[in-house]
């Protein structure tokens, strides 16, 4: 273990981490606190606060007040904050993105009551996962390596899913709107496509298709009668 540097001024290092003085010492030794575990005793600084020698989980060593450690007020070498700091920075400078416009939709969609399609998202349980939720960097990392472009929405595979990487992809509007909870899906001749895709398979507008369907009563006629080959619309 490389050596511990003295960051603190100690009046009398001591090799008794259980010595009484102004009350027992309470032991650390092996104790984790956040991200730091105690290594020993330091000693006492001038105030007579027992110090202590400790690691932290990103291999950096500090020296920490026994108080600073228990109320929770230190718990890293100080790496956590300049983390947080720096994704701070990074996040403000994305802010103006489309694709951080994208992961605040959907942190509205499922968390915000007020929103207007909260009832569709949020209020039917459907949440973002921990590592999207409170980490745009981390979004914006699998959005760009699952081939984000500025064309393409995010589509949750499974509508009743989460948003999670696994349940997640980037697709034309076209493709999310087959997508859909509220889409009509019609089975003929062993094929199952929704109303958009049968309309572009025969070749007529979807709307056409669905007036068909509506006036002449029969999905096979609406189906297979060619564009204008049936003049029955009363």
């Amino acid at each position: 273990m490389q050596r511990l540097p003295q960051t603190l001024k100690l009046s009398h290092p001591t090799k008794n981490c259980r010595l009484i003085d102004m009350g027992k010492l309470i032991d650390l030794t092996g104790q984790r606190f956040g991200r730091l575990i105690v290594v020993n005793l330091a000693g006492r600084d001038n105030f007579r606060q027992a110090v202590w020698n400790c690691v932290c989980d990103c291999g950096n060593t500090t020296q920490v007040r026994s108080n600073n450690l228990r109320n929770g007020s230190t718990t890293s070498c100080g790496c956590f904050h300049r983390k947080r700091a720096k994704e701070t920075h990074e996040i403000h400078g994305f802010r103006y993105t489309r694709l951080f416009s994208i992961w605040c939709g959907m942190k509205q969609r499922c968390y915000n009551p007020k929103y207007h399609n909260y009832p569709r998202y949020g209020g039917r349980g459907i949440v973002i996962c921990e590592a999207w939720k409170n980490d745009f960097i981390s979004f914006q990392e699998w959005a760009i390596a699952n081939g984000y472009s500025d064309e393409l929405t995010i589509d949750r595979i499974d509508v009743n899913g989460n948003y999670e990487p696994s349940n997640c992809r980037w697709a034309t509007q076209k493709t999310q709107c087959n997508n859909k909870r509220n889409n009509r899906f019609i089975e003929y001749n062993g094929e199952t496509h929704t109303l958009q895709e049968w309309a572009q398979k025969i070749g007529i507008c979807h709307t056409t298709l669905i007036e068909r369907i509506k006036r002449w009563g029969s999905i096979e006629e609406a189906l297979t009668i060619p564009k204008g080959g049936k003049q029955r619309w009363g």
